[in-house]
């Protein structure tokens, strides 16, 4: 078998573990419904793209419409801190690590609440990423690592300056936090019960995942499985090729950490051990999960931006269109002849991506488009 690609046989069931637990009980679409400027992102029919690629339907949800900052991890960072400062109203400073989008989220929601913020980045972030986290009100602070050591580093000054950590990644003896950001996902997939997320079977076949530590890809597995059990559609986790913490980990059924290099453009993903809160049902629910090279998410980037025919235009950054990107990598690529068998992809086949980012560095959005 390829190592670029591992084929799971799900058993379609939830765990009783502490993360499912608190994502059953826990309904952050009121509260997200609750705050100025929310409204559901749009659900992007392209049928001109979908005749190009021979496939039924592709629908592209576009969180680059998500209360204004470009991406969707606002959703988890607000209802999570929102949870913390329920339970403790004396927090004054909250803190984070972030490859961008889910450092900014942190900070608005941070801001919405008259809190502070700290959010640790790696070495590689670009400055347009930090520049948009501090324009929020954060103090940023850049380390001598990656992702992982930027986690290590918040979780050192929470622990030392008695500040809030918002992680959206779990380990042993944090959980709680990144299962409440867990929930604050879930509003993405509950807001297309209006259309596709029919109730007793969905009006799609595939659904594309990105995953970074897999905490979004997980909250959508437990969505599907919650709603629909073995009537779920296909699921495809996608990871960068330097950054494949999760697809080592099916190899190795235990969570791992990547071997890569982590270099990649897709920022947002760019994390190297899968959150402990998210791989059981990773395992459960996930059908394939194959990591792609960066060229595959350029491609990508550019047929959202350049439309078919008269298809939408949609801008999706380096992790947003990521989904989109491991699907033409299953299109066009021989190694993955097998996954696409596997997964049925043919003419009739309805497909869902979800775009999680716009262009959040738009330098380097500008950079990719025009090299068409």
């Amino acid at each position: 078998m390829s190592k670029i690609y591992y084929q799971n046989i799900p058993n379609n069931s939830i765990s009783n573990s502490f993360t499912n637990n608190i994502l059953k009980a826990h309904n952050a679409t009121k509260f997200h419904e609750s705050l100025k400027g929310y409204k559901a992102t749009p659900l992007i029919h392209l049928p001109n793209l979908s005749k190009k690629h021979n496939v039924g339907t592709i629908y592209v949800k576009d969180e680059s419409y998500r209360f204004g900052l470009n991406a969707f991890k606002v959703l988890g960072a607000s209802y999570a801190i929102k949870q913390c400062l329920e339970k403790n109203p004396s927090i004054e400073t909250v803190c984070t690590a972030t490859d961008g989008n889910h450092g900014r989220a942190v900070a608005w929601a941070a801001k919405k609440f008259k809190k502070n913020a700290v959010v640790f980045v790696p070495r590689d972030t670009t400055l347009k990423r930090i520049n948009v986290i501090e324009q929020e009100g954060a103090k940023v602070i850049q380390v001598d690592g990656n992702y992982d050591d930027a986690c290590l580093e918040a979780e050192n000054a929470s622990n030392t300056n008695n500040w809030t950590l918002i992680q959206d990644t779990a380990w042993e003896g944090y959980e709680e936090i990144p299962a409440m950001i867990m929930a604050g996902y879930l509003t993405l997939f509950k807001e297309l019960e209006n259309s596709i997320h029919t109730a007793s079977k969905p009006k799609i076949d595939i659904v594309f995942l990105q995953a970074g530590v897999g905490s979004m890809a997980a909250s959508g597995i437990y969505y599907y499985l919650n709603k629909y059990g073995a009537n779920k559609p296909k699921i495809v986790i996608v990871e960068p090729q330097e950054a494949d913490g999760i697809l080592l980990s099916f190899f190795n059924n235990k969570i791992s950490t990547s071997k890569g290099n982590s270099s990649t453009i897709m920022a947002g993903l760019n994390c190297g051990t899968p959150s402990l809160g998210a791989w059981s049902l990773l395992k459960n629910g996930a059908d394939v999960s194959i990591k792609i090279s960066d060229d595959y998410t350029k491609k990508a980037m550019r047929e959202l931006y350049y439309p078919t025919a008269d298809d939408k235009r949609i801008i999706s950054g380096e992790s947003g269109a990521s989904g989109f990107a491991g699907f033409l990598a299953i299109m066009n690529d021989a190694n993955f002849k097998t996954v696409k068998k596997s997964l049925g992809i043919n003419t009739n086949s309805n497909i869902l991506f979800i775009s999680t980012e716009g262009d959040t560095d738009k330098q380097v959005f500008v950079d990719i488009i025009s090299n068409n």
